[in-house]
């Protein structure tokens, strides 16, 4: 029984299309029995990682900013963008920069999208909007002049066009800071880590595997992922390709820069820094 029960380990995975290229070649991949795979929205794996309900798992970054305490980053993993992003927008029906003291409905489903789109409004443009959260269905009711909408949502709302202003948040922070923007790493839990290093080593191996292959096979991880926009082949593949999944030098120094402006606004604690990180072991 003690050896089924240390083998057991709970994954959790985005449930957006941004995570394709490793979420389908883990899919198509056997793996052992107790390797449980949990699909869930951002906010919903912050949820269950911070209640030990998944050991490891995609959360949002700002979930490792409030609880570092809790957590370890695993290294060569992530969800980024150097520039525009293509599923986190800041849709309004005026300019961006004209939004203060208008209404902004923000997405309950990523608190670090919450707080980047702050940042943009408060710090880079010098504004003070009404906020209020909510999903992209309430926008109409609460007469909302801009919306936060990320991952599959953005990608619709684009699509529709219904509205004349779209500010791609990633762009938007690359352009005031010179930095890509890291909107979820893969966090594992400390005392994970601390019983299960050889598992957990084992499973950043398997998810980093699963990244290099589905970025080699993109096309026809394309070809799997559009319908469920849906979106054309084409679209998605250049959608895709704007997504970068690695931790490399200048995504450790965006991911320590965000860290500060949520220390700025309380919205973090300062032990997040420096960042605690995992180097992947070579097979």
């Amino acid at each position: 029984m003690s050896e089924i029960v240390s083998q057991t380990v709970r994954i959790g995975m985005v449930r957006y299309i941004n995570t394709a290229p490793i979420h389908c070649i883990w899919q198509e991949r056997q793996h052992p029995e107790g390797w449980l795979m949990i699909e869930d929205h951002p906010a919903a794996l912050c949820a269950k990682l911070g209640a030990g309900e998944i050991d490891l798992g995609f959360v949002s970054s700002y979930e490792y900013g409030i609880r570092p305490e809790r957590y370890r980053i695993l290294g060569d993993l992530s969800i980024s963008a150097n520039g525009p992003v293509g599923s986190v927008f800041l849709f309004s029906r005026m300019k961006p920069e004209k939004l203060g003291g208008q209404t902004v409905l923000l997405s309950a489903q990523s608190k670090t999208s919450v707080c980047l789109v702050r940042i943009v409004l408060e710090r880079f443009f010098s504004i003070e909007p009404v906020y209020c959260c909510g999903d992209v269905a309430d926008a109409l009711r609460l007469d909302a002049q801009g919306i936060l909408a990320i991952g599959d949502d953005a990608l619709r709302l684009k699509l529709e066009g219904s509205y004349q202003y779209c500010l791609d948040l990633g762009e938007a922070w690359q352009v005031h800071t010179g930095l890509p923007f890291v909107f979820a790493v893969c966090a594992v839990r400390e005392e994970f880590c601390r019983s299960q290093p050889d598992l957990m080593a084992r499973v950043q191996r398997e998810l980093i595997s699963c990244r290099d292959e589905g970025l080699r096979q993109l096309p026809r991880i394309c070809s799997l992922a559009a319908p469920r926009i849906p979106m054309a082949v084409d679209g998605c593949y250049s959608y895709l390709q704007a997504i970068q999944y690695d931790l490399d030098e200048k995504k450790r120094q965006a991911l320590e820069t965000f860290f500060r402006y949520l220390v700025e606004f309380n919205e973090a604690s300062p032990t997040a820094l420096p960042l605690k990180i995992v180097e992947p072991e070579q097979a």
